[in-house]
């Protein structure tokens, strides 16, 4: 197994004008889910690439079981199985510990990039407890993937009502890059069952 590269300058996938989504999380550990949820938005988004962005350690999550860096981002290695989705390790290379700082870093540097935040359902519901979110808000368009049992709440949920009438149809999704922020859509897909929670607990039977 090769070891972590920073990949987004290695391959060109932050070339200006590009069309860039960013999916970042503990990938603890990656799974079809995140396989599935990229695909999907690749094409709705009409993004040129995506980045999975391996998180050192996510702020609102509990370290009692969370694998050592190196072996969740060899999980996402293995799982990232399409020529436009891009392994990064840049929250380690620059020593970010939240989202906002690290969406501050990666515009400085790239300016001329079209960036979009994916994130599950599930993760818009706790939206609010993100550090400086409305700052994360106002930097990207948010696009959201349904998740089972998370999709109606988070449509209620508080932060889909802080964008108020900044949310976009979903049949115009694929302007999103492009949108003046704030901006949110809710994308429409078929749900995939895999958890990384529930790919430990079967581990450790």
């Amino acid at each position: 197994m090769t070891s972590p590269l920073h990949a987004p300058y290695r391959t060109n996938a932050l070339a200006p004008g590009l069309r860039v989504g960013l999916f970042g999380g503990s990938f603890n550990p990656a799974h079809e889910g995140h396989l599935h949820v990229s695909r999907m938005a690749l094409q709705a988004l009409a993004l040129d690439r995506l980045l999975w962005m391996v998180s050192p350690q996510n702020p609102l999550k509990s370290t009692d079981e969370m694998a050592p860096f190196a072996q969740r981002f060899e999980s996402a290695q293995r799982m990232a199985k399409h020529p436009r989705i891009v392994l990064s390790d840049i929250e380690q290379k620059l020593g970010t510990r939240f989202t906002a700082d690290t969406l501050q870093a990666l515009k400085t540097r790239n300016p001329h990039v079209h960036f979009v935040w994916l994130m599950g359902a599930d993760n818009l519901i706790q939206f609010t407890k993100w550090e400086n979110w409305q700052e994360i808000a106002r930097a990207v368009p948010v696009a959201v993937y349904p998740r089972p049992g998370y999709s109606l709440q988070a449509r209620l949920s508080p932060a889909a009502k802080w964008y108020g009438d900044n949310q976009l149809n979903t049949l115009a999704a694929k302007n999103l890059a492009t949108t003046q922020t704030p901006a949110l859509v809710f994308l429409d897909g078929p749900e995939h069952p895999a958890s990384a929670t529930a790919i430990r607990a079967q581990t450790h039977t």
